[in-house]
């Protein structure tokens, strides 16, 4: 794919991780499963802790919100070979995240316990986090140019550092200038982007925002900021029209400023 060229007034550059920074491939076949493996040990181990409180307080407020806007939830089914309360409450706890799982719900409740069981296995060299080789280089490159550099990812802050903090490529924290997750809005929703624009400090027009999912740029361009689409092995197909409508890129290192060397 040719170079693409984005406006000279950009002042920050705002990342999406998976199937952008990181391929698809990592989530959903380290990461995911790592949890799905792991959680109902996890939740033993950690039960009476305030953390871990604090994370199942989250999942059971959110299936009320959802029992309340009528949204589809789990069903709970009795396990004989379960027998204490401890172990019941855990049984369900599970029931919930794995169903959100499967639904491919992006629910701050669910990201946040992701994010807490990832820290260990990152923590102890489990897991490393898999970066795309043109991507280092290039935010380098733009931050050279001036450039601020943000993540917005629908995994939760913690998680997002944990995967740069402890990636193929060391800890790279300190190219980003900062962090949003969905605790400021869901990624398909326009107002999203003109918050995180108010926070960073700058119009949203300043802002480009690399994703691969056309419903995410969809969502920015109506907010204002400048939408590139990423295309990597496993994304999204996109269909003719959003190929038409959308600046296209295979690798970050296609894109240039205007007006900037």
């Amino acid at each position: 794919m040719a170079t693409v060229s984005i406006p000279a007034c950009t002042s920050a550059l705002l990342l999406d991780i998976e199937g952008t920074t990181t391929p698809i491939t990592f989530v959903k076949d380290i990461l995911f499963p790592y949890i799905s493996e792991h959680l109902e040990d996890y939740l033993s181990a950690h039960w009476e802790e305030d953390e871990c409180k604090q994370d199942v307080h989250l999942l059971k407020k959110q299936i009320e919100e959802d029992i309340k806007q009528n949204r589809s939830c789990p069903v709970h089914t009795v396990d004989q070979t379960v027998h204490t309360d401890e172990e019941k409450a855990i049984r369900e706890i599970v029931d919930i995240v794995l169903w959100q799982m499967a639904a491919d719900r992006k629910s701050t409740a669910l990201k946040q316990l992701q994010g807490h069981m990832w820290r260990a296995a990152y923590a102890s060299g489990t897991i490393k986090g898999e970066i795309y080789q043109d991507v280092i280089p290039s935010i380098k490159r733009w931050k050279g140019q001036g450039l601020k550099v943000y993540i917005y990812s629908s995994g939760s802050v913690e998680a997002q550092k944990l995967l740069f903090g402890y990636s193929v490529e060391g800890d790279v924290l300190e190219l980003f200038d900062g962090h949003f997750d969905t605790t400021i809005g869901a990624k398909v929703e326009g107002k999203s982007y003109e918050r995180i624009a108010e926070r960073i400090g700058c119009q949203p027009e300043e802002i480009t925002f690399l994703t691969d999912l056309t419903r995410e740029a969809k969502a920015a361009e109506e907010a204002g900021a400048n939408v590139v689409v990423v295309v990597r092995p496993g994304n999204m197909e996109l269909t003719d029209d959003e190929r038409s409508h959308y600046n296209l890129i295979t690798s970050f290192s296609q894109l240039e400023l205007m007006g900037r060397v």
